[in-house]
């Protein structure tokens, strides 16, 4: 990898990319001052060909990781099912119970566990920090990060990476998008029909919001993109375009991870556009994050919403 990057052109390396002031709040969506979530009506919630049901507090429940879909995992360990009280939250809570996560975090099924280990280290050590630091979910992590014992992270680390990631992201090229609204640290849509440019932004967003929100492993998403950053995407992430090398280069032919290198095919554009924004500002700085912080430094914000949209059209 270290020799794919001191191969790039000179011009290239010393060319800084236009960006926008702070980070692109599309891919860091915040709750509003006034965010409440949907009041509990009593009822118990279920979710499309699963026969559990929760009431909404358990799905709301910070120690709590509803398992909609048992067939499709293993049985979770209780760091993962449960965490432990009081610092420790359950890790299928954000990540689902099959690692799947949303837009507003990890997809962790399948990750090398010496990888997901290793971020919880920088985590802990504050070498992986966060560009907004009041989003909530990172703040979690990091919290966890700092009271989670080395057994409770092999534990988790060991189930997450024996699972299979899924096929879960349509990725849409178009000109207008749904208008949408932060609906807990993600985006979703309004559903009223309205209409708007998508502009330089990559709208992520669940095909059924209550099904998401319910934590049901098996939720799936619409990534609008911008039209024509697929091929973008492609053509960089396959040559580098000048810019960069080819990602293939450490994360494998097919993007499907190499060794301890994540996989990158079929991962949430918003999660991965962060991911590559906080590599070019210093959010990143643990094991292996030197390498990619030269790869990224010189792609402007459209070079990240193509490459995240390419990766995301793909098949995990």
């Amino acid at each position: 990898m270290l020799a794919a990057i001191l191969l790039l052109p000179i011009a290239a390396l010393a060319v800084q990319p236009a960006r926008s002031e702070g980070p692109p709040a599309w891919a860091y969506p915040v709750n509003p001052p006034d965010f409440k979530p949907v009041p509990d009506d009593g009822k118990p919630r279920s979710v499309p060909d699963s026969r559990a049901s929760y009431t909404v507090p358990q799905t709301r429940d910070l120690f709590l990781a509803p398992v909609w879909h048992p067939e499709d995992h293993a049985a979770l360990p209780d760091i993962v099912a449960h965490g432990r009280k009081p610092d420790v939250f359950a890790c299928g809570f954000c990540h689902r119970a099959n690692g799947q996560g949303g837009p507003e975090n990890a997809d962790l099924a399948g990750l090398p566990a010496t990888y997901i280990v290793q971020q919880l280290v920088d985590y802990k050590s504050g070498m992986r920090t966060t560009a907004v630091q009041n989003r909530v979910p990172q703040t979690l992590m990091i919290s966890l990060a700092k009271s989670a014992t080395d057994s409770e992270i092999a534990s988790a680390a060991a189930y997450f990476s024996s699972l299979s990631p899924r096929d879960r992201i349509r990725v849409v090229e178009t000109d207008v998008v749904p208008k949408t609204f932060v609906a807990g640290w993600f985006l979703a849509d309004l559903g009223n029909g309205e209409k708007e440019p998508i502009g330089s932004r990559i709208i992520e967003v669940p095909e059924d919001l209550a099904q998401f929100e319910n934590r049901d492993s098996r939720a799936r998403f619409i990534a609008y993109v911008p039209p024509g950053a697929v091929k973008k995407g492609e053509a960089l992430v396959a040559s580098g375009g000048g810019k960069t090398v080819s990602c293939g280069v450490c994360h494998g032919p097919a993007l499907h991870g190499l060794g301890p290198i994540p996989p990158l095919a079929g991962r949430s554009p918003s999660y991965v556009t962060r991911q590559l924004y906080e590599f070019q500002h210093g959010q990143r700085t643990g094991a292996w994050s030197p390498l990619m912080s030269n790869v990224v430094t010189n792609l402007t914000e459209d070079d990240l919403i193509s490459i995240s949209a390419y990766l995301a059209s793909l098949k995990p």
